[in-house]
């Protein structure tokens, strides 16, 4: 009975995303699961931040970049461990190096980057994707800044989707430009869940999903060049030029 129980809690988790407008996919077999919105489909992946480790990774032992997830998954096998999950996880130079913070086990890597200019890592507030001691969070740059946190990991994007459960004031319905996009959001239920699009979606559609699955904040990673790595999905998409890259693996020692 008390498995049952945990199952029905755990699929209740997973789909309580299933909003009118919204048809999700049979129960999934791991941690993502397929969803469609008004016609857009999507792919949607779920972890509890306290049992699920999630991580952050941007080069190897010898100082390159993974650039895709062939060999960030060959270099955790290689450590004893298995990648469950991948996605591109915020923007980067042509050198794939992050655009903003990054931090790698407690290391600060790259500092925060409050610089202004054009593109939508600066249509500000931008915020921070951050992991700490089984905890996760998105917040805008200045109040993670202010809050002095020291994550285990973080990255560093923009703009942030939802704010407060309200979408970015700069993100407007009447907005035209469709691309396929990923982002994460942490919801009311404690999980974090990263979205990649798998048609054409605009910021405002994409940023309301965030809202529909109750995510008060919310924080887009990139457009294009997004990429999911989900093995209960038989799916790999391949890109071999990314920068940094959201993972949760099993197997690895902390």
């Amino acid at each position: 009975m008390r498995f049952l129980q945990q199952t029905l809690k755990s699929l209740v988790a997973i789909f309580a995303i299933s909003l009118p407008g919204m048809v999700a996919a049979a129960a999934p077999a791991g941690p993502c699961a397929p969803l469609n919105r008004d016609g857009v489909a999507f792919v949607v992946c779920s972890f509890n931040p306290g049992k699920s480790d999630i991580r952050l990774f941007w080069r190897d032992d010898e100082g390159q970049s993974f650039a895709g997830f062939d060999r960030l998954a060959d270099a955790v096998a290689g450590k004893g461990g298995s990648l469950v999950f991948a996605m591109n996880a915020g923007m980067y130079q042509p050198d794939l190096s992050p655009v903003g913070l990054y931090v790698e086990r407690g290391q600060e890597l790259r500092p925060v980057n409050r610089r202004g200019g054009q593109g939508n890592f600066n249509l500000r507030p931008n915020g921070v994707f951050w992991v700490r001691q089984g905890a996760a969070g998105v917040t805008e740059t200045q109040k993670f800044v202010a809050q002095n946190l020291r994550p285990d990991y973080a990255t560093q994007s923009g703009p942030m989707l939802v704010i407060g459960g309200r979408i970015h004031p700069k993100i407007h319905p009447d907005g035209t430009s469709a691309k396929i996009r990923n982002g994460v959001g942490v919801c009311e239920d404690g999980m974090v869940r990263f979205v990649i699009a798998d048609d054409p979606v605009t910021f405002y559609n994409f940023a309301s999903l965030f809202v529909d699955m109750k995510c008060p904040d919310a924080l887009y990673l990139d457009g294009s060049v997004s990429a999911l790595y989900a093995p209960s999905l038989k799916r790999n998409d391949g890109w071999k030029s990314i920068g940094p890259i959201v993972g949760v693996v099993e197997g690895l020692k902390k």
